[in-house]
């Protein structure tokens, strides 16, 4: 969604707030400083967040203008004080005095410049003792922003940064959702997939003003953001294990199919056989909803369209999955035919379960193949269509 109101000013601002009048007037103060030291014509925003303190009336006599955000959640106040945003540029910052506002010059530059999206980087910048829990430093924003370069190729090396810039037109771009702590990985995401140009600049961070405990729960939101980065990334939450299941049951179920085998003590027979069996349904229920996550994301906007699934959606039709899932069943019946056929005849000499087991599991796991495969291709059908949305239908 576009921002409100033509670019008057070139930056804005942008702090969201909840019971902040500790720090709140020294954050719009130090703003300000910066805007009149460097000559840039700009405006200070606050997206208030249901402040219960004065927060709001702290930030109108200091100058600010206040956006109310009655929806609560870190997202919700950064993306309704964005989008009223008059500038530009836009440079988030949150106001419990941590970053320092006097020395925005960096992420003004890179804007400048023609970045979209200007990170900082609090450990380039330096981060000064006490201001960041060890299990953050040491723990939560390593692997997070790790998981993040390795899921979408995503440059920046510090995903959490509180302190970010971006220009009104990539915002718009953007069309960030979330409304929580999870709006700071989404913005990081959707401008790596929108192949936007993205800067990192070195920021300091200290300390926080405050004497009340902060908002952020170390353990609850880095495990929101990790849960957020999975749900985006149906490739690395379900397509790449569910492939390796696959794999891994596929390779036992045909070695089994010969015989047993012994591996030193150890005796692996027809029981194994099930247990891989199993896991390769496991494996292609997981590949198959991937394809569900994928689609869903991309029909709700999460993520942009993906030219090789609209290929893919081309040439593996509806009737082509339905044709594959009842190719699936006519051999699962011909295998379990042949099993009933071995178990009822003497022709192959006496009795032999195991042999039969190693008859009726593979055809039964064709057949459940075969349901999932016709299921499936249903509900991705249902999942494609273009539907026309109530509020866009023409009036």
């Amino acid at each position: 969604m576009p921002m409100t109101g033509p670019p008057e000013t070139e930056l804005s601002i942008v702090m969201p707030c909840l019971n902040e009048a500790e720090t709140l007037e020294t954050c719009i103060r130090k703003a300000a400083g910066f805007l009149a030291a460097h000559a840039v014509t700009g405006e200070i925003v606050i997206g208030d967040n249901g402040s219960t303190d004065g927060s709001a009336e702290i930030a109108l006599r200091s100058g600010a203008r206040v956006v109310r955000v009655a929806e609560r959640g870190y997202g919700a106040a950064v993306y309704a004080a964005a989008l009223s945003a008059r500038g530009r540029y836009v440079i988030m910052a949150d106001c419990d005095d941590s970053y320092d506002l006097a020395a925005l010059g960096p992420f003004v530059e890179k804007l400048r410049e023609g970045f979209d999206l200007v990170m900082g980087n609090r450990f380039l910048g330096g981060i000064l003792p006490g201001a960041m829990p060890w299990k953050n430093r040491y723990i939560g924003n390593p692997i997070l922003s790790a998981i993040g370069r390795l899921f979408f190729k995503c440059p920046a090396r510090d995903f959490h940064c509180g302190l970010r810039g971006f220009s009104r037109e990539a915002f718009g771009r953007m069309d960030l959702r979330t409304t929580g702590m999870e709006f700071a990985s989404e913005m990081v995401i959707k401008a790596t997939l929108l192949h936007l140009r993205i800067a990192e600049v070195p920021t300091t961070l200290g300390p926080d003003g405050r004497s009340r405990r902060p908002h952020l729960r170390p353990w609850r939101d880095g495990w929101r953001h990790l849960r957020f980065m999975l749900l985006y990334s149906p490739r690395w939450l379900f397509l790449v294990p569910g492939l390796l299941l696959m794999a891994l049951g596929g390779a036992a179920a045909a070695v089994l199919l010969g015989g047993d085998v012994a591996v030193g003590a150890v005796h692996f027979g027809v029981h194994t056989l099930l247990y891989a069996a199993i896991l390769g349904a496991a494996g292609y229920q997981a590949v198959t909803f991937s394809l569900f996550t994928k689609i869903l994301a991309i029909s709700e906007g999460l993520l942009p369209e993906d030219p090789t699934l609209n290929r893919l959606y081309r040439h593996i039709t509806l009737e082509f999955g339905l044709a594959v899932g009842f190719a699936l069943l006519l051999a699962s019946a011909a295998g379990t035919l042949y099993a009933v056929y071995y178990w009822s005849s003497r022709t192959f000499g006496p009795l032999d379960p195991a042999r039969v087991l190693r008859l009726v599991i593979p055809a039964a796991f064709t057949f459940l193949f075969g349901c999932q495969t016709i299921l499936s291709s249903l509900f991705l059908s249902v999942l494609g269509l273009r539907l026309r949305r109530p509020k866009e239908a023409p009036r």
